[in-house]
C-alpha cells in the first residue's frame, strides 16, 4: 500500500468526522435551521451512499469473495457479509438511548427546549460522548475502506458523511450544552466527537493490517459490511431526516440527485 493513498485515506475520514463542528457552529450562532437546505442535503448524502453502496463497494466485496469461494458460496458470504454490516449498526443504535443518540435528528430551534435533570448534567455528558464515539467509529472505517480501495469513491463517501454529520452536530451539541451549561464546551465536545470516525479507520485498519495483504476475503466482508452500514445509515437516519426537516418532495429530489451524481462520477473514472 502506498503511504499516499494511506494520507488521503486518513485526510478524508477526518475531513468526514470534523464537520460535527460545522453543525455545532450551526447550533450556536444562527437562530433558525434552513429545512430546505438540509433536507436536500440529507437526501443528496443519502443518494450517494445508497448508491455507491449496492452499486460499487457491494460489487467489490462480491467479486472478491466470488473469485475466492466460487459463485455460490462467495454470493452467500457477500449477503451474509451486508446483513451482518447491518446487523452491528443496527445494534449500536438498539443500545443506545435516544436521547444520548446523535442519530436522533434535532434542530437549532431545540436549544432551549431540552431539560433534563440537573443531577445527571455531568453523567449525561460523558455517555453522549460515549454514544457519538460508538456511532462514528463504523462510519470511520467505512469512509477510511472505501478510500483505500479507490480515492475516488472515498472522496465521494467522505462528502456523503460530512453532510450528514452537520446535523448530527447539532443533535450533540444540545445535549452537551445542557450538560454543562457552557456553550464552549458543547461546541468543543462535538467538534472532538468527529475524531471517532478516523479512530475507527485507524484501529480498524491496525485490527486488519495483518490480514489485508493477503487475503482478499477480509476485504471482501469488510466490504460488504461497509455497504451494509451505509445503507442502514441511509434508510434508518438520513432519509427518515430529510423528510423531517423539509418536503417529501425535496428529500426525494435531494435522493435522485445524489445518486445521478455518483454515478456519473463512477462513469468519469471507468
Amino acid at each position: 500500500m502506498e503511504n499516499g493513498t494511506f494520507i488521503v485515506a486518513i485526510g478524508l475520514t477526518v475531513f468526514a468526522g470534523l464537520a460535527t463542528g460545522i453543525g455545532s457552529a450551526l447550533a450556536f450562532f444562527t437562530k433558525t435551521t434552513n429545512k430546505k437546505f438540509l433536507a436536500i442535503s440529507l437526501g443528496f448524502s443519502a443518494g450517494v451512499m445508497i448508491y455507491v453502496s449496492l452499486v460499487e463497494i457491494f460489487v467489490k466485496s462480491k467479486d472478491a469473495l466470488v473469485g475466492k469461494f466460487g459463485d455460490v458460496t462467495g454470493n452467500w458470504l457477500t449477503v451474509a457479509s451486508f446483513f451482518g454490516g447491518i446487523a452491528l449498526i443496527a445494534i449500536i443504535d438498539k443500545l443506545i438511548p435516544s436521547f444520548d443518540n446523535p442519530h436522533e435528528m434535532r434542530m437549532v430551534e431545540d436549544i432551549g427546549k431540552v431539560t433534563p435533570p440537573n443531577n445527571k448534567l455531568y453523567r449525561m455528558g460523558i455517555f453522549t460522548a460515549l454514544a457519538i464515539a460508538i456511532h462514528n467509529f463504523p462510519e470511520g472505517l467505512a469512509t477510511f475502506t472505501a478510500a483505500l480501495s479507490d480515492p475516488s469513491l472515498g472522496i465521494a463517501i467522505a462528502i456523503a458523511i460530512a453532510i450528514h454529520n452537520i446535523p448530527e452536530g447539532i443533535a450533540v451539541s444540545v445535549p452537551i450544552f445542557y450538560a454543562t451549561n457552557n456553550k464552549k464546551k458543547a461546541f468543543t465536545y462535538s467538534f472532538l466527537s468527529g475524531l471517532a470516525e478516523p479512530v475507527g479507520a485507524i484501529v480498524g485498519y491496525l485490527i486488519l493490517l495483518p490480514f489485508i495483504e493477503y487475503s482478499q476475503t477480509v476485504m471482501g466482508i469488510v466490504f460488504g459490511m461497509v455497504a451494509g452500514i451505509m445503507v442502514f445509515i441511509s434508510l434508518d437516519e438520513l432519509l427518515p431526516a430529510s423528510r423531517e426537516y423539509g418536503e417529501h418532495h425535496l428529500s426525494v429530489y435531494g435522493l435522485v440527485a445524489g445518486m445521478a451524481i455518483m454515478a456519473m462520477s463512477l462513469l468519469l473514472f471507468i
